[in-house]
């Protein structure tokens, strides 16, 4: 036991002390006096005097060479501005855009980008990127690659086009960045990024090994200031909003409604690296519609948070735990199901189930960096009463201190806790303290210099009134991510008594381990390279046992095989075998027919291929063909995307899925269609359309949901939201109406 302790704690320090060996790499900035015009054009003095970075190398297809479209960037900063210049070669007749909405999609669109970490912790950080035509996307870097591009802030940039070449500038004002200066020579961390998508080729100036995302702060070059940036002032804003709506309901012929209403948001530096965003009565009625999945599951279904006030620092609050054990999930907060009562115009009462926006009447988030090495994250949400669903108001509270280790690892503590309320009898409401829901919980996240090893540990405990026996979760998980291999390694333990009201948990009592492992292969002969970039092999497994006697209750072998072409093109086989053991009845079809009975089993096996076509292409498309028994029946499905790209404009897609399921008598044999029409158009920088269509036969509805935004000004916007519900049932014959709506936002930041 002893050696085998030392051999643990031998292979720990390896890890965090793995070598990267690009920190070689060097900038440096200067002040300057002169006054830089924002054109695109590098013809300053100040550009002519700058330190540049060039010699870019390669990240995709290989990153052995220089790239083939290089790029030359400048910095240079004044007392308001870091300003970064960039030539970057490429024909103009070779640009691929996708759309000129702004967060344009990664890897959809040529581009150029800065990734900046100014406490060089290598794990968060800023993005900022432009395309040829000059559309801009901004993000917050966390865990060292991911990018929330859902941080909206101001910044400027200016494009120039010539045959050969184009030319970018950009003015990030430092009020919009977050970090501390010293006295003397400071040190940020930096990098610049490329993609060329007629060329098939990403780059950037510090090398990133082709496994990794050239964003990747792991791999990062020390900048050099000269002279301290600027100490950053005050830095405060209000966003306030107006909206008026009118929805009619066709189903029950409930009175038509309208409203209006007001609130918004301030957000204030405490401290150059410690923002606080305060919101009152937020309204998200511009968000889009969550993209709908044919739901075969015995468990809950998870959809990504999309309203913007919780998606700004999600990492901090949102990503602790592993996905099916989430101590805080933000959508608990503001949206309810219930059954509610409504006359109609006939003077009927209906009893009516629906998904009711629960109205949340303020909230507060303080989040960022307290010095170099810890980060804090404060949450406070107080929601209001629903009384047509006998729902009583709800207070939920977040906090989450992090502490780096190493070089770039970090220990998490998190404390989530929702405090229900009780009518006191005089019309107002008390805290229940029998009505209560607390997780606290401890995290351990490990990545090495080289970023080849990435390793999580957790613990979380939760407590209520009821006072739940074994209400614990903890994980393990270790990866090793090289050119050649991708292995890892997870393990999961879910008490039967664990409970988090705040988070999403759609499984609780059991521990289950899901080992996979991948053989990536890249040609070496240039005539098969040039036509092939890679195929892989892989392997994955997954054992879950059900308390309390940790009997198998879920199993799964898969194996597959993939090959990567030119223009992100792909094809896979895989081929599985499952094992189920149902603990409580179960339909298939999730139709609500005959149920399969509790305590029986089965073994059934799954085959897929799939195809994803070239997207250097204006049309491409991606195909997926699964099949092969389903418990004690049949399935197949047929899904896939068609895409066309109507440049510079936008996307014209259609997404689609056919199942067929056939079972035995009793139980239901089903049939889904699940197709989703999607148009994005954007009609310069500043005005844009899209409408999502969803025609879902398994829910017997079609949701239509229409916006057009105008930013009239930076980070303003006129939205106008059309969205309109139908039953699938013979719609294409006679539609019939469900509910419809149409609002009106506007919203401005105004800077103090």
């Amino acid at each position: 036991m002893k050696n085998l302790l030392t051999l643990v704690l031998c292979s720990c320090l390896l890890i965090v002390n793995a070598q990267n060996d690009n920190y070689d790499f060097h900038i440096s900035i200067q002040k300057t006096a002169n006054k830089i015009v924002l054109d695109g054009s590098l013809d300053e003095a100040a550009w002519l005097q700058a330190d540049t970075a060039t010699g870019f190398y390669q990240n995709f297809p290989f990153d052995t060479s220089y790239s083939n479209m290089q790029t030359k960037v400048f910095l240079t900063f004044d007392q308001q501005m870091l300003y970064v210049g960039a030539i970057v070669y490429q024909a103009a007749d070779s640009y691929i855009i996708t759309s000129l909405k702004r967060d344009f999609d990664f890897g959809a669109t040529d581009e150029f980008a800065i990734n900046i970490d100014p406490f060089q912790d290598k794990i968060n950080g800023f993005h900022f990127a432009v395309s040829p035509m000059n559309v801009q996307r901004e993000g917050l870097i966390d865990n060292g690659n991911n990018i929330s591009t859902d941080w909206d802030n101001k910044w400027y940039s200016a494009v120039q086009n010539h045959a050969d070449f184009w030319v970018v500038e950009m003015a990030i004002p430092f009020k919009t960045l977050r970090y501390k200066t010293k006295a003397g020579e400071n040190t940020w961390r930096v990098n610049f990024s490329r993609i060329s998508i007629q060329e098939n080729e990403r780059s950037s100036w510090v090398p990133v090994p082709r496994q990794f995302d050239p964003n990747s702060l792991a791999f990062t070059a020390e900048l050099n200031w000269d002279t301290p940036p600027p100490k950053p002032g005050l830095n405060a804003s209000l966003i306030p909003y107006l909206t008026g709506s009118i929805e009619r309901d066709d189903e029950f012929d409930f009175p038509t409604e309208s409203a209006a209403d007001f609130g918004g948001d301030a957000k204030i530096a405490i401290t150059p690296s410690l923002n606080l965003d305060l919101t009152f009565n937020p309204d998200f009625s511009q968000v889009e519609v969550d993209r709908q999945i044919t739901n075969l599951s015995r468990f809950e279904l998870f959809f990504p948070e999309r309203r913007q006030f919780f998606l700004e620092n999600e990492d901090l609050f949102s990503k602790f735990g592993f996905p099916n054990s989430r101590p805080f999930f933000s959508r608990r907060i503001g949206l309810a199901r219930g059954i509610i009562n409504k006359t109609n115009n006939a003077g009927q009462t209906i009893e009516v189930e629906r998904t009711l926006n629960v109205p949340i009447r303020a909230g507060a988030r303080l989040s960022g960096k307290l010095n170099d090495n810890w980060r804090l994250g404060l949450l406070n949400m107080q929601t209001g009463a629903v009384d047509e669903i006998n729902l009583n108001p709800a207070n939920y509270s977040v906090g989450v201190l992090q502490r780096k280790v190493f070089d770039r690892s970090y220990i998490g503590a998190i404390f989530a806790n929702k405090e229900n309320f009780a009518p006191d009898g005089n019309g107002g409401y008390d805290l229940d303290g029998d009505a209560y829901s607390r997780v606290v919980g401890l995290e351990y996240n490990l990545f090495s210099k080289d970023n080849k090893w990435e390793a999580e540990l957790f613990y979380h405990r939760s407590f209520s009134a009821e006072q739940e026996k074994d209400a614990q979760s903890s994980a393990l998980f270790v990866g090793r991510f090289t050119r050649n291999w991708r292995l890892f390694l997870p393990a999961q333990y879910i008490g039967s008594g664990f409970r988090a009201d705040m988070g999403f948990v759609p499984r609780t009592g059991f521990l289950s381990t899901s080992p996979g492992v991948t053989r990536t292969f890249f040609p070496k002969r240039p005539e098969i390279a040039k036509k092939i970039i890679s195929y892989s092999l892989s392997a994955n497994t997954e054992f879950v046992f059900n308390q309390p006697d940790y009997d198998l209750v879920d199993r799964s072998f898969s194996t597959g095989f993939s090959v990567e072409f030119p223009g992100q093109s792909n094809f896979s086989l895989d081929v599985a075998q499952l094992y189920t053991y149902l603990f409580f009845p179960f339909d298939p079809t999730n139709t609500g027919g005959e149920e399969l009975p509790e305590d029986s089993e089965y073994t059934y096996y799954a085959y897929s291929a799939s195809y994803d076509s070239d997207q250097r292409k204006k049309l491409y498309y991606s195909l997926g063909l699964e099949g092969g028994s389903y418990f004690n029946g049949e399935i197949i499905t047929v899904s896939g995307e068609l895409n066309y790209r109507w440049q510079p404009y936008g996307i014209l897609a259609m997404t689609y899925s056919y199942s067929d399921i056939k079972m035995p008598a009793p139980y239901n044999s089903a049939s889904f269609w699940l197709v989703g029409p999607r148009v994005e158009l954007a009609f310069s920088r500043s005005l844009f359309f899209s409408t999502f269509a969803q025609y879902n036969t398994q829910q017997d509805n079609v949701n239509i949901n229409s916006r057009l935004q105008w930013r009239f000004r930076p980070v303003s916007d006129v939205f106008l939201v059309y969205t309109d519900n139908y039953f699938s049932d013979r719609f294409f014959e006679m539609p019939r109406g469900k509910n419809k709506a149409l609002v009106l936002k506007v919203t401005y930041w105004l800077n103090l």
